[in-house]
């Protein structure tokens, strides 16, 4: 297959994969205890890390991946041009 074949450049692949891990730990970062246990309320569902960090780190990874995807391909220069 050709370079050309492909939607996207290595490094476009690149930023979507670690976009995706982003998402992955901003996700990661809201687990925590739930409320639902027998003994009564669990404060810790409103700590600032589940309800602040964790959701800006996902914001975050989700722009990321906008930037994998419209990020530019290198346009490649003719075997010609090369010489000059």
């Amino acid at each position: 297959m050709d370079k050309k074949d492909f939607a996207f450049d290595k490094l476009n692949y690149i930023i979507c994969a670690a976009s995706v891990l982003i998402i992955i730990i901003g996700f990661v970062l809201m687990l925590g205890p739930s409320s639902s246990i027998e003994g009564g309320f669990e404060p810790d569902i409103f700590s600032t890390k589940r309800i602040v960090v964790a959701p800006m780190v996902c914001f975050f990874g989700f722009l990321l991946m906008i930037v994998g995807i419209l990020y530019p391909r290198k346009k490649e220069i003719p075997a010609e041009q090369q010489e000059r």
